[in-house]
């Protein structure tokens, strides 16, 4: 039985460039959200902590030994979101190349659904146990407890997913989908709650600090997240299946059921 021609799915650099660059600009696409909406309630929060501890020259004194201003932090937002978000790109590209069975048609729609299996797990399932706080909330002496809880929260999200991954697989492909729906979501819940039950919580907040700032903080935080990981589902996804466009439409052509080599090249008997 003859060979038929094939094109060579792209490279783990070539998936990688894409990656990088998708987070890049989602980084910065994150930044400009995080400047005008999150900036706000951290000068807000800072001026209510500073009122609590500080009066009269104590402030200046304060502001005399910042290391960096206001002005810096808020030009470098842009520089920590990009490098942020580059990160993330090239992580989201190391997964697709490491989870990706096999090259086809639907590449886009597959890195699509990476990112947003990313951004339930590592961000949404963190933040409803561990919201946010601006620099007025919180005690120091707790600062590494909560930081390895929210860590470990992070990574029980992400193991979430893939339960729910799991679970929806599991199912028959002929059988409903509201059975695999279940299947996925049932999964998705299990580690979750038992991560929300075994983790330690923190109630910090003071009594008298705004409600209205509290919340919009949180939100405008969470809000550049997925500003962030939105974009670069998005972004990465339009560059992998405009990559297999470009590459001629498919990324390797063969007949069902034929296995592949690590090249792409079909093996035939």
């Amino acid at each position: 039985m003859p060979l038929t021609p094939v094109r060579n799915p792209p490279t783990f650099t070539s998936v990688l460039l894409r990656g990088l660059l998708a987070g890049l600009v989602a980084g910065l696409l994150a930044g400009s959200f995080g400047y005008l909406v999150g900036e706000p309630r951290i000068d807000a929060a800072i001026a209510i902590e500073e009122a609590a501890t500080h009066a009269g020259p104590v402030a200046d004194d304060h502001h005399a030994d910042e290391l960096v201003g206001r002005d810096g932090q808020r030009a470098g937002l842009f520089l920590a979101t990009g490098l942020f978000g580059a990160a993330m790109g090239g992580l989201l590209a190391t997964a697709y190349v490491l989870l990706r069975r096999r090259p086809g048609p639907d590449d886009g729609r597959s890195a699509l659904l990476l990112a947003g299996g990313a951004l339930l797990g590592a961000v949404v399932v963190p933040f409803l146990k561990y919201p946010a706080n601006p620099p007025a909330v919180g005690s120091p002496d707790t600062i590494d407890q909560r930081t390895a809880a929210y860590l470990a929260l992070v990574v029980l999200g992400l193991v979430a997913v893939w339960s729910g991954s799991l679970g929806y697989r599991s199912i028959r492909a002929d059988a409903p989908l509201w059975q695999r729906c279940g299947a996925a979501t049932g999964g998705f819940l299990l580690v979750t709650v038992v991560g929300y039950v075994v983790l330690p919580s923190f109630q910090e907040v003071p009594d008298d600090f705004p409600a209205t700032l509290l919340w919009n903080f949180r939100l405008a935080a969470l809000g550049t997240q997925v500003v962030l990981w939105t974009a670069l589902g998005l972004l990465f996804s339009a560059l992998m299946a405009g990559g297999r466009r470009a590459g001629g439409g498919r990324s390797a052509v063969g007949h069902p059921g034929e296995p592949m080599i690590g090249t792409g090249t079909p093996i035939h008997p």
